[in-house]
């Protein structure tokens, strides 16, 4: 299997960003490690950063400066919210809610879609229907293994 020429574009939802910087270790932690080695590309939509910031000033508050920062140096590809059309669209096969985060996925023409949100996102009328693989971070990274790792 020949590697891909150019980098893979994840967008990253606001769960694996939340668990990836709490933990160290665990499936998020390492995506967002080959995000910062530039080893794929980390798309995060507005909606997400703002989200992830409150949750982490709310819930986490010891780790908000430590998630500023790592925002700060990582300075992620950042995708306005989407047109009400590709919202709309997206709505037909994912619940309102979500469907800005995965417009702005398509949008944003990412290769993937990382999440931890089973139920909203990893079930399979979103599976069937996304234009745009998505996945948990642990499915993520052995795709990426079987893509990049091998000779």
């Amino acid at each position: 299997m020949k590697k891909p020429t150019q980098r893979i574009k994840v967008f990253i939802d606001t769960s694996v960003l939340i668990a990836g910087v709490a933990s160290v270790t665990g499936a998020s932690a390492v995506v967002l490690d080959l995000c910062e080695a530039e080893s794929i590309q980390m798309v995060i939509s507005r909606q997400v950063l703002v989200e992830a910031d409150r949750n982490f000033s709310s819930k986490l508050p010891n780790l908000v400066l430590q998630f500023r920062q790592f925002i700060r140096t990582l300075v992620p590809v950042m995708v306005e919210d989407p047109p009400t059309a590709a919202v709309e669209k997206a709505a037909k096969f994912i619940d309102r809610k979500d469907a800005t985060i995965l417009a702005a996925a398509i949008e944003a023409k990412v290769d993937y879609l990382i999440t931890l949100d089973k139920r909203h996102f990893l079930n399979p009328k979103v599976q069937h229907n996304a234009p745009i693989e998505v996945c948990t971070p642990a499915d993520f990274l052995r795709t990426f293994e079987r893509l990049w790792l091998q000779d």
